[in-house]
């Protein structure tokens, strides 16, 4: 994908200034474009052969091989990625700061 598409792909889901990114926005946006992106990649069946044994090996796989990819596509699997935490963490707070009001309701 280049990245002048992406970046309107973006601006149309979340506003020029992202203002309507939410962590549950943010979520659908990479599930369904990382799902649009392996559709057209992906013309035979998928093997996994995983070799990474932890977290860690997986991101470290994950920016070793970013680092061999085009530029364009490199910023855009980075900015996903980033994008995709950042609003993992939001979620996270908002989970911890919410949690003491649905306490008593288990």
């Amino acid at each position: 994908m280049k990245l002048h598409e992406f970046r309107k792909l973006v601006k149309a889901e979340f506003g020029e200034s992202l203002e309507h990114a939410t962590p549950a926005n943010v979520r659908e946006f990479v599930d369904r474009l990382e799902n649009e992106i392996f559709q057209t990649k992906l013309t035979h069946r998928i093997v996994l052969n995983e070799e990474c044994k932890s977290y860690e090996e997986v991101i470290k796989d994950f920016f070793a091989k970013t680092l061999e990819l085009p530029p364009e596509e490199a910023i855009v699997a980075l900015w996903m990625l980033a994008l995709d935490l950042a609003f993992s963490t939001i979620e996270s707070q908002y989970a911890d700061r919410f949690a003491p009001l649905f306490q008593d309701m288990e």
